[in-house]
């Protein structure tokens, strides 16, 4: 049997995914910080699709919690054939009034972790000459705004970088990048949405049924829905002092309340 492993895989586009592979048959290990949480969320796939659910309470802001997920990575007995690196959140307002420590915390979800579950689950992929890695970044990869935008901008670049350096071995990587995407992200983080258009918004459904067509193709990048494919390649050849000042607009007008 084929197993997928997913962090954040509660709520949002982690639960979407989990949903997905689990129609597709893929055992899964779920991944979250709400034991009580993750604990339903595998009761309902394993009676909903009968297929095998492990879980795994883990806060990837925490040395301890990224600790365990890669113990789990690395055990040869229980092999993962593809990740999903999907944990992550926003902090509400502007850099500076956001407290450090959050922002640390936010470096250490969407950077580290990645980083070393990426390096925890690669040398059995190699060695098996199958396996994909799937990082969820954001248009806010190529959009420059604050610490949120400049780590997703990393997880684009780190997973095109190691991916060239895949070549031959059967192991395949693909950042996801959505849009504005119905899901918790702006409500845990206090973000008002009032002033976002009705057109912008992804179902989270959506975005991993593109996600899954691009990584079949071998994609290194996957952009959900052709609007946000325009927004990326405007972004990509407009200057980026522009584009700030876009991304500075846009920001004001949703993270209120």
């Amino acid at each position: 049997m084929t197993t997928a492993m997913i962090t954040g895989a509660t709520a949002g586009i982690g639960a979407a995914f989990a949903r997905r592979l689990a129609r597709s048959g893929y055992q899964l290990v779920l991944v979250a910080r709400d034991a009580a949480r993750l604990e339903r969320a595998a009761e309902d796939l394993h009676t909903k699709y009968g297929v095998e659910t492990e879980v795994l309470a883990a806060d990837l802001a925490t040395d301890d919690g990224i600790g365990a997920v890669e113990a789990r990575l690395a055990d040869s007995a229980r092999p993962v054939d593809l990740l999903v690196n999907n944990a992550g959140f926003g902090n509400k307002g502007a850099f500076g009034a956001v407290p450090l420590q959050d922002e640390l915390d936010m470096l250490k979800v969407h950077i580290e972790a990645i980083l070393r579950l990426t390096t925890a689950a690669l040398p059995g992929m190699r060695e098996r000459g199958r396996g994909a890695i799937v990082n969820v970044a954001s248009v806010a990869a190529f959009l420059p705004r604050g610490t949120y935008g400049a780590s997703k901008a990393w997880v684009v670049s780190f997973t095109q970088g190691v991916l060239r350096d895949l070549g031959g071995t059967g192991v395949r990587m693909m950042a996801l990048c959505p849009g504005f995407t119905r899901t918790e992200f702006h409500e845990r983080a206090g973000m008002g949405t009032g002033n976002i258009p009705a057109w912008s918004w992804l179902s989270a459904e959506r975005v991993v049924d593109e996600a899954m067509r691009d990584l079949a193709r071998g994609r290194s990048l996957s952009v959900p829905s052709k609007r946000y494919k325009l927004a990326v390649a405007i972004a990509r050849l407009l200057p980026s002092g522009k584009l700030g000042g876009v991304s500075s607009k846009a920001a004001r007008s949703y993270r209120t309340n």
